[in-house]
């Protein structure tokens, strides 16, 4: 028994292997309406537990308000960052000054998206945690009292 290895039978390995690839991934990623149920979640969970609780909740390394790659952040009026789901590093911190890799002021512009419009999607760049490298990236957030609560989706 032989086995004859042909280019098309090469080519078909490759066409093969990168859309199992493609699933993959397409799995790994939170949609809009995962952004949007989180962000409902999150707001829930504020309500029946109340701040201090909730935001320990959200903050990692705890996983309870994660989803592939969707997880929520939570800011103050003043741009303090009260929960992060990825960095608890940045919890306690003000990071209205905060700037994505082309310059955009992203926390400042969310904080005046939240007084102004209360619901929104935001676009944004930033690192993404599955793949460690700077996407594009849309932020869904709810002012919910004197806070946004956010979660984003990369595109």
């Amino acid at each position: 028994m032989t086995f004859r290895f042909s280019f098309t039978t090469f080519a078909a390995a490759i066409v093969l292997s990168a859309g199992f690839t493609g699933v993959t991934v397409a799995q790994e990623r939170a949609t809009k309406e995962d952004a949007i149920s989180m962000v409902a979640k999150g707001i829930a969970a504020i309500k029946a537990k109340g701040e201090d609780a909730a935001y320990i909740e959200m903050t990692a390394p705890n996983k309870t308000f994660t989803n592939k790659d969707l997880y929520l952040v939570v800011y103050d009026m003043t741009g303090k960052c009260l929960a992060h789901g990825q960095n608890p590093k940045q919890v306690g911190k003000d990071l209205m000054g905060l700037k994505d890799p082309d310059g955009k002021e992203f926390v400042k512009e969310r904080v005046a998206l939240a007084q102004s419009k209360g619901k929104f999607w935001q676009d944004y760049k930033f690192t993404d945690p599955l793949t460690k490298t700077v996407q594009p990236k849309q932020m869904y957030c709810e002012k919910f009292g004197n806070t946004a609560v956010c979660g984003g989706i990369y595109k």
